[in-house]
């Protein structure tokens, strides 16, 4: 690792860097930039790993509201501080399948109102701690705080939490209010992690490979490795998480070797990057950036009007220029993995003359929206938009795009735009709905809240028959394919980029850089 990545110097050039523009990038087009080295192309990282060092990693966003607080993450950079300081109780693999971590076992009760979890024996805190039954009471009891709730509380609205009870110093009975067949899967999103009993932000103390050091909110966040971690510790020394709001500056900060790896790869650098030497990890996720329309706010709240704009989208067209060919149609369904995925629903496609129809019969001939936008969401947001825009030309619709910056977007009015972008993660379709598709859930930025789809998630909830259960969902998708407020026009490769010196990223379903397991990385140059 070269020095300037943590001294003065090098700080001074990052932020040159982010002040450039597209500077650096003309001079690496024109061949003149050594700054990855290597042969380029893609990798494995199968590598020996190199112990120490320091690994200096560019996230998309960033702002003044940027937070270490693991039961709120917002934004990429809030999710990479919080994959990396704290643990779940369970995760999930390679193939998206849910495994425990700080979990042993977890067993359902005859009944399906109670599952007794046992812990991982020998896990430390970063302070020394052992992990034992009070630190996950008290972590279910601070995401579903209904004074300040998380925003996992929703999905913890099935827990009795009041009633959680250590068994011993390795059991905790959790009671249920009504039966949940997925808690398991439930415990394993990103928002579940556990925190010691008495967890003070200001100090945040997890479980995780990485030990808190530094934080600027907007600016980079500075962690250690930790050495007593229960697993494998880290191979590097030190890691940097730094905030990249412009898609051209973290590029360039990569090619000048400011930073050694970087996500979200806008797809036309993907060769001009190989070309400098640099690596390029392309993964197959269930990552979504839908376009939102709210219910309860004209003209969306006339199902004729969202029927006429999911008719409106061009999907191949879609993948091919915003996607550049990385990625696969969708069908207005999240959850591609989940094996309750409802394949029999029909492909939609565009129809612009029944779109057309469709708005002259709900009194919008002629509609006129703004649809709100920002570099923030991830690559390919406001191209979206700006194709989507050139699309509904088409159906008589004028759209105008709004671009913001991150900050704006996910500021105050983030969840209120009246027709918007954003992006969402891999989950299997009850969690996700947990998390946006149902009344009072955290993040439900179309305001849905349809009485017939809530009765089926809630019998889906319960069912232990898998065969019922997705029976259940289906139906539920069926509902929101049809009524619901997302147009969900395809899933995106995951293409990240990193330096040839950086070894550990393989392919994953979920989150960026390998799901932003940084313990797995090394660095040798």
């Amino acid at each position: 690792m070269t020095e300037h990545g943590n001294n003065p110097s090098g700080a001074m050039r990052r932020r040159t860097v982010l002040r450039g523009g597209g500077g650096l990038l003309a001079t690496a087009a024109a061949g003149l930039l050594p700054g990855c080295s290597g042969s380029g192309g893609d990798d494995s990282g199968a590598r020996t790993p190199k112990k120490g060092g320091v690994l200096r990693v560019g996230c998309t966003g960033g702002s003044a509201k940027d937070t270490l607080d693991p039961h709120n993450p917002v934004i990429w950079p809030d999710h990479a501080r919080a994959v990396n300081l704290f643990e779940r109780l369970f995760v999930h693999d390679e193939r998206y399948r849910v495994k425990p971590l700080l979990a042993d076992s977890m067993e359902p009760s005859k009944d399906g109102r109670a599952w007794t979890l046992r812990l991982r024996s020998g896990v430390e805190f970063h302070n020394g701690k052992t992990l034992d039954a009070d630190d996950v009471i008290a972590s279910l009891r601070r995401i579903a705080n209904p004074k300040a709730p998380a925003a996992g509380a929703s999905s913890l609205a099935v827990v009795d939490v009041a009633d959680l009870r250590r068994i011993d110093s390795l059991t905790v009975r959790i009671p249920l209010k009504t039966p949940y067949a997925l808690l398991e899967d439930l415990l394993a999103q990103t928002v579940m992690a556990v925190v010691p009993a008495d967890f003070d932000l200001r100090k945040p103390i997890g479980t995780g490979p990485f030990v808190y050091k530094s934080f600027t909110p907007g600016d980079e966040s500075v962690f250690t490795r930790f050495d007593n971690y229960w697993r494998r510790p880290a191979h590097v020394d030190q890691l940097h998480i730094i905030d990249f709001p412009d898609d051209t500056a973290r590029v360039n900060a990569l090619l000048s070797r400011e930073i050694d790896a970087m996500d979200n790869l806008p797809l036309e650098q993907i060769e001009l990057v190989r070309a400098q030497g640099c690596k390029v990890l392309i993964s197959e996720p269930g990552a979504w950036t839908p376009l939102t329309m709210r219910l309860d706010t004209g003209p969306f709240d006339d199902e004729r009007v969202r029927q006429a704009m999911r008719l409106i989208v061009d999907r191949p067209q879609m993948v091919r220029q915003v996607l550049r060919g990385q990625g696969r149609i969708g069908n207005d369904l999240y959850a591609p993995f989940d094996p309750a995925y409802n394949h029999d629903l029909p492909q939609r496609v565009q129809d612009l003359d029944k779109a057309r129809f469709l708005l002259k019969a709900a009194g919008h001939e002629g509609l006129n929206v703004e649809l709100v936008t920002s570099n923030g969401i991830g690559i390919g947001a406001v191209e979206t938009a700006q194709l989507f825009a050139q699309q509904a030309r088409g159906a008589g619709v004028t759209v105008r795009v709004r671009k913001t910056d991150s900050a704006t977007f996910y500021g105050d009015k983030y969840l209120s735009w009246p027709f918007a972008m954003d992006y969402w993660f891999t989950r299997n379709y009850l969690a996700q709905v947990e998390q946006g598709s149902i009344k009072g859930a955290p993040y439900n930025e179309t305001h849905w809240k349809d009485p017939e789809f809530a009765s089926l998630v809630n019998q889906a909830r319960g069912q232990f028959d898998e065969g019922k259960r997705n029976e259940l969902l289906k139906a539920a998708q069926k509902i929101e394919y049809e009524r619901g407020g997302y147009i969900v026009w395809g899933f995106k490769n995951q293409v990240d980029a990193y330096a040839a010196g950086v070894g550990g990223l393989v392919p994953t379903p979920s989150h960026p850089l390998s799901d932003y397991r940084f313990r797995d990385f090394s660095v040798d140059g």
